[in-house]
């Protein structure tokens, strides 16, 4: 059973780094249009509208556990929701989408640092190499050398902004497993609506300060379509599978798979009929490899072999 779970875990990681893979692609031309602090709102009050609905049916007193856990839930869905869709989508306006990716796949290492420093937890050597075996996929796959000459202030400002973005989402998978009686639905749904107050308020103030233009009900109008997707599919598929998997594998493995994010994207962009490029199959291919030396758990020797062993050595 434990074998059968672990894959199930592993599944709902691929399903929302997929998902999480469209969310760039559809993504990147409606934040050209609508500011990010305000399509961060957007979102998430689709999103949260929907796992609200999911939670008060299939919660287990939910409502008691927002209480309890009000202020953790609002700080944790802050980082997790706004931090990081803010900040990473400031930052892709203003970097190219290659680099995006490739800062998006530290955050294994930003979690098992974190781990290592916090927790007094040493990650194990063959996770520390799949880690590092997956961001040079991902950044064979970005084509990341490629685009050196391209590099600028502006750019490197964006990076800067995307890189800062993405503790927000570290933390919000670590503050996963302080709240063991949670289901994935309900530390998904209980954060988001959290936070949402908070996100409202600072689009508001945002726009009152000049620094995010409010959108007109015409432009959210026509965007409805791609927001719509973006709620349902990137954002409550995406956050529950992610949750579950983290659930059960833990959040240094859950956070490795973010590095299938740029894979994803050429599986979606192949579906579409854009063919992939030779430094796309050669990334997804040490992205795999990283993600299965680290995955694949040794088998303990048995207690009776191993005595054998040593009394024969």
């Amino acid at each position: 059973m434990t074998a059968t779970s672990n894959l199930r875990a592993i599944v709902a990681l691929l399903l929302a780094t997929t998902a999480w893979g469209s969310l760039f692609l559809i993504g990147k031309p409606v934040v050209a249009q609508l500011d990010p602090v305000w399509f961060t709102l957007v979102r998430y009050g689709l999103a949260t509208s929907v796992l609200a609905l999911l939670v008060h049916f299939a919660g287990v007193q939910p409502w008691a556990k927002l209480r309890r856990h009000a202020l953790r839930h609002s700080l944790v869905g802050l980082a997790g929701y706004g931090v990081f869709s803010i900040m990473v989508f400031h930052g892709l306006r203003l970097s190219l989408p290659s680099h995006g990716s490739v800062i998006m796949a530290t955050m294994p290492f930003t979690t098992l640092g974190l781990r290592w420093l916090l927790d007094g937890q040493r990650p194990p050597l063959r996770a520390v190499v799949g880690a590092a075996l997956a961001l040079t996929g991902v950044a064979t796959v970005a084509n990341l050398l490629g685009h050196a000459d391209e590099i600028n202030g502006r750019m490197l400002l964006g990076d800067a902004i995307t890189l800062t973005g993405t503790l927000g989402w570290v933390f919000y998978t670590r503050a996963m497993t302080k709240l063991p009686d949670h289901s994935p639905l309900e530390y998904a749904a209980l954060t988001a609506i959290g936070a949402l107050p908070w996100l409202a308020a600072a689009a508001v103030l945002a726009t009152l300060v000049g620094w995010a233009p409010a959108p007109s009900p015409e432009l959210v109008l026509s965007l409805s379509p791609k927001l719509i997707y973006i709620a349902l599919i990137p954002t409550v598929l995406g956050v529950l599978a992610f949750n579950a998997g983290v659930k059960r594998l833990g959040a240094p493995m859950g956070t490795l798979f973010l590095n299938m994010v740029p894979v994803s994207v050429i599986a979606v962009r192949a579906v579409l009929g854009e063919a992939p490029h030779a430094n796309e199959i050669a990334g997804a291919a040490l992205v795999g490899i990283g993600l299965a030396l680290t995955v694949w758990t040794p088998k303990p020797v048995p207690i009776a072999a191993a005595s054998r062993c040593t009394a024969g050595a």
